[in-house]
């Protein structure tokens, strides 16, 4: 599992001209999801993801999570983050998961988010979706579960 994290002033994503999702100052999630994960892998995930320290105190030091700066959570499943560029120009997707797995663990994904962090938007899993987003530092960071 592969977790491109984002911090955000704001950003949303939308699909066919309409607002699915929307979040201010937080994270901007970017999940992509292979055959072998599993729930397990998506708590430890998670865990990671929520408690992650990378905004500013009064100090100028990133130490604040997204609970201390009342941020929220925009969740978008990306399954180009599995993208294989080995061959050729073209990428190959084999080892990105299947839809309906995908799905099931994306939707796991946002029910735990929800549990824990008031504010979680997402994507329309599988659309054509439109992201725009004000990249806070720049700031951003890739979890991949292989280096949990």
């Amino acid at each position: 599992m592969k977790f491109v994290i984002q911090r955000v002033t704001h950003a949303e994503v939308s699909v066919e001209g309409q607002i699915t999702g929307k979040i201010d100052t937080g994270f901007l999630v970017l999940i992509g999801i292979t055959h072998t994960d599993t729930k397990e892998i998506a708590d430890k995930m998670i865990k990671k993801l929520i408690g992650m320290r990378i905004f500013s105190d009064s100090e100028g030091k990133t130490n604040l999570s997204l609970e201390n700066v009342g941020g929220g959570l925009l969740l978008i499943s990306q399954f180009t983050l599995y993208a294989d560029c080995k061959k050729g120009n073209r990428p190959s997707f084999v080892n990105a998961a299947g839809a309906d797995m995908a799905n099931s663990l994306y939707e796991y994904i946002i029910a735990e988010c929800k549990k824990s962090v008031p504010h979680v938007q997402c994507g329309i899993f599988g659309a054509d979706m439109k992201v725009s987003l004000l990249n806070d530092g720049p700031f951003t960071i890739v979890l991949d579960s292989n280096e949990l």
